[in-house]
């Protein structure tokens, strides 16, 4: 929702684990959307235990930051029962909202903890402001806007319901080629759901033709001579656009990445945080910042960019044709847990750098600073030159001395 101080939009992150929502917790976010074991649509994401979605939603709460659960699957029968009892689990641990698409797991919400705002999801087809309506005279707070709405259509939808109803829009991460997100794909090359949250990203994949009476012989798919990756669209980026997004009337602007790294997480809540408090601190200033955040966000993984249905049906430039690979120009080495009386910082090593390298610290008032490593001992006390095993607990010293919660990253080689 808009914040009430202030009038501006929230801004909602996505968290995989109790990592990933502390940094998007402690770099920006306003709220974040996160999933349980089960009943999300995203089962290959990291996910939370009970035990680390109490947590976690304490965490935030403490912070003034909100929590959404997802529970957006399209359930089956032997889904149901389930669902009572995770939505019995979900009362006690009193997150800010539901998030959902199914209209029998929405009935099951409002009679088991019908105290929790229900949001409903993406996966509804959201496309017109009678379903907005319909969603809110049933009981819902807010709705999820369908991806391939334009601006000037949010903007008649927001003209048509209630004002006290809020409007969530995907502003920034991967898009899906199929309508609203159902995707049929995945079931049926691999028999995994993607309306069950086991999506296999088929739209990823490369593709050829083959003609029938010719078993065997794989024929390029071509468009425009650019590649054979027909169904891999740019990510969305609106990041240029905030009075744009302002002006339509969202009252919540929604990052994808429910499977990222914290790095990725802290980039990007850190960056449109700073977008959205400039632009209402001063539109000059959110003009003058532009090239910033172009620069901070692009060292995000992305696959080229795209603003997709928001000023008008996309056409060819909207799609990649050529790979399925991402543009990764930093590496995550870690976030620092804590730093103790040597100023040396404790934390979980992601991927490998040596003493003697220079890294960056990523902090979350916006500022990078760029400093060496001048020594490492691991959990036992033993100096080590380099840390060459994931999950390895070690102890840095820097050349400038870190806080927790502050990120490392170093410009990728490739």
């Amino acid at each position: 929702m808009r914040n009430k101080r202030s009038g501006k939009p929230e801004l909602l992150v996505p968290a995989s684990s109790l990592e990933v929502l502390r940094t998007a917790v402690i770099f920006g976010a306003d709220a974040v959307y996160i999933g349980g074991e089960a009943f999300g649509l995203r089962a290959k994401a990291k996910n939370f235990s009970r035990q680390e979605m109490a947590e976690g939603i304490r965490f935030a709460q403490e912070h003034d930051v909100k929590v959404y659960v997802t529970a957006n699957i399209l359930a089956h029968n032997d889904d149901l029962a389930g669902a009572r009892t995770y939505f019995s689990e979900l009362k006690e641990m009193r997150p800010d909202a539901l998030i959902i698409s199914d209209p029998g797991m929405f009935l099951i919400a409002r009679e088991i903890c019908p105290e929790i705002e229900i949001h409903i999801s993406t996966q509804a087809n959201n496309t017109n402001y009678l379903t907005y309506q319909f969603w809110w005279q049933q009981g819902a707070k807010r709705v999820v806007s369908a991806r391939e709405l334009s601006l000037t259509e949010i903007r008649q939808i927001r003209d048509n319901i209630p004002k006290e109803m809020e409007i969530e829009s995907f502003i920034h991460g991967a898009m899906c080629i199929s309508y609203s997100g159902r995707c049929l794909l995945s079931n049926y090359f691999t028999g995994r759901d993607a309306n069950q949250g086991a999506c296999t990203h088929p739209c990823r994949w490369k593709y050829a033709v083959v003609e029938e009476t010719r078993p065997g012989e794989y024929l390029p798919v071509y468009e425009n001579e650019r590649g054979t990756y027909i169904f891999n669209s740019r990510d969305l980026c609106m990041i240029s656009h905030i009075p744009e997004l302002v002006a339509a009337g969202i009252d919540s602007f929604k990052i994808e990445g429910r499977m990222k790294t914290a790095l990725y997480v802290a980039c990007v809540a850190r960056t449109y945080r700073k977008a959205i408090d400039d632009y209402f601190e001063s539109a000059d200033k959110y003009r003058e910042n532009m090239e910033w955040y172009r620069s901070e966000i692009a060292k995000c993984t992305y696959r080229q960019f795209t603003t997709g249905f928001y000023f008008g049906k996309p056409d060819e430039n909207t799609q990649i044709y050529d790979n399925n690979t991402y543009v990764n120009e930093y590496v995550y080495l870690g976030i620092v847990e804590s730093v103790d009386e040597r100023g040396y910082a404790r934390f979980e090593q992601k991927n490998k750098f040596c003493v003697g390298d220079m890294i960056e610290i990523m902090k979350p008032d916006g500022s990078n600073v760029r400093t060496k490593v001048l020594s490492m001992v691991d959990d036992e006390g033993n100096a080590v030159e380099s840390c060459p095993h994931s999950r390895q607990i070690l102890h840095v010293e820097l050349a400038d001395r870190p806080e927790a919660y502050d990120l490392m990253r170093v410009e990728s080689t490739k």
